[in-house]
């Protein structure tokens, strides 16, 4: 199940996403249009812009802004930022592998090999759908 913190995430880039010709945007228009609560949003789009998604503006006329074109954005870097790995267990995970404390072979392991499948379908859809896609 996808945080709050990750569907906010999703929600407020797809709103920068469909309101590209207006940027930057402001936090409270965000929070307004998308039900998100302020406080909340603003460490979700820190997150978001010190990790290259996002930039800022500050002062009259700021506000967020994406850093690239939606459609070169996709759903599971957003989700790897917000939340981390998005494989199920960490023996299985890419980007943030740990082998499990209480395996003692992930090579027998039928558990590692599901959850192996269910991470390449999963990166499969989330790799291949962009902000253009939330839009």
């Amino acid at each position: 199940m996808l945080s709050k913190k990750t569907k906010y995430g999703l929600k407020a880039m797809a709103y920068l996403a469909r309101n590209t010709e207006r940027f930057p945007i402001l936090i409270s228009e965000i929070s307004q249009e998308e039900s998100i609560p302020q406080k909340f949003l603003e460490g979700i789009l820190l997150d978001l812009k010190k990790n290259g998604l996002l930039a800022s503006k500050k002062g009259k006329g700021g506000g967020y802004f994406l850093m690239r074109p939606a459609e070169n954005i996709t759903v599971a870097s957003i989700i790897r930022v917000l939340d981390g790995p998005i494989a199920l267990l960490p023996c299985v995970s890419l980007n943030y592998y740990q082998k499990c404390d209480d395996c003692k072979d992930e090579m027998t392991c039928t558990l590692n090999r599901v959850m192996v499948k269910v991470r390449d379908k999963t990166l499969k859809v989330l790799e291949s759908q962009s902000l253009e896609d939330l839009k």
